[in-house]
């Protein structure tokens, strides 16, 4: 399980609205297959893991419970019954109401033992995203803050490249990969004219760039310069002018408006119907705030660099309105480690072994 677990990985930020599976078949202690979901969602983990090969009286171990339903592919518990697999080891079940049980039931049906919920807290971190989307209608959201060491992110006069070093900016470069989306507020686009694309990686498939703008006011001409190879979605209210962008390629995505801003329950509801599992927030400040405010951050990734900046420089997080430590939102740390000169520290909203 530990090795399909390792293979799922390989699918984060690339096989969205599907989940990132993997499978592993095994006979007389060999591996003889091995797949993952691929990139777009299809094949999925175990039609790879069995393709062209005899899996005949060999044990699958799959992340995640075989689906059991008519989509764009076959159901992939019949692909395992008709492979003549005798045993298979699930990580965790599949609360698609389309799948949800089924598919253990055919397996079982068909003769084969079936043996659930084996490092179950692992396959649901890895599948969180998934997890939520099809549980709560939103997908699972990343918030990274990159700042001084007394929680600055720019100087009083708008200077903030480069705080953090070239070690920090790589692993963030990784991390957006391994997200289906990045988001940033037209307070960022504005500051910064970022490109938020994934560069020295290796990869081909790029993240969906997402701009929160109540007025789509602004100008970006990095994005619009690239949208045909990394595609770029606009949230946005009902009265703002996306001609130019839509023009360009760029999709509109509106949403309620709550606070003069863009509504963060609205808009990562309707992410989620658009098929997003996995966004990876880098600002600014306010669009930090609302979706701290909202319970809508899943996981705080901070990397610290030694300098300070002091009170006139541009805070990390904007207004949240708290009178009370108590309404504070809460995060547990779950990993701290040295890139480069500066510090990356994790936090997750609940400890990852809960229910999601």
């Amino acid at each position: 399980m530990g090795m399909a677990l390792s293979l799922g990985r390989r699918g984060l930020g690339h096989v969205w609205p599907n989940p990132n599976v993997g499978c592993v078949i095994v006979r007389d202690g060999r591996v003889i297959g091995r797949g993952w979901t691929a990139a777009g969602g299809r094949p999925h983990a175990e039609t790879r893991a069995l393709a062209d090969m005899d899996a005949t009286g060999a044990t699958a171990y799959v992340t995640l419970e075989p689906c059991a339903h008519h989509g764009k592919t076959p159901p992939c518990a019949d692909a395992l019954i008709a492979a003549g697999i005798v045993r298979v080891v699930i990580g965790t079940g599949d609360p698609d109401p389309r799948v949800s049980g089924r598919g253990i039931e055919r397996l079982r049906a068909a003769g084969i033992q079936v043996v659930v919920d084996v490092r179950q807290d692992e396959a649901r971190a890895d599948m969180a995203g998934f997890l939520l989307r099809v549980r709560e209608n939103r997908p699972w959201v990343t918030l990274k803050l990159a700042g001084s060491f007394d929680g600055r992110i720019a100087t009083a006069t708008g200077e903030s490249k480069w705080i953090t070093g070239p070690d920090a900016r790589r692993t963030v470069h990784a991390m957006r990969a391994r997200h289906d989306a990045v988001l940033v507020g037209a307070g960022t686009v504005r500051a910064d004219n970022p490109s938020l694309t994934v560069r020295g990686m290796g990869t081909t498939r790029q993240p969906v760039r997402i701009i929160a703008s109540s007025k789509a006011d602004f100008d970006a001409p990095v994005m619009m310069a690239d949208i045909a190879d990394a595609p770029v979605w606009l949230c946005h209210g009902t009265q703002a002018n996306t001609a130019p962008w839509t023009q360009a390629g760029a999709k509109s995505v509106p949403c309620a408006i709550k606070d003069r801003q863009v509504d963060p329950v609205d808009m990562m509801r309707k992410l989620a119907d658009l098929g997003l599992t996995r966004v990876f927030c880098e600002g600014g400040g306010s669009l930090a705030a609302s979706l701290l405010s909202a319970g809508l951050v899943d996981e705080v990734v901070g990397f610290t660099a030694g300098v300070m900046l002091g009170a006139e420089g541009t805070p990390s997080v904007g207004a949240m309105g708290l009178d009370r430590l108590t309404d504070a939102p809460r995060f547990f740390l779950t990993e701290t480690r040295a890139i480069g000169p500066d510090i990356m520290h994790r936090w997750h909203r609940a400890p990852v072994s809960s229910d999601l």
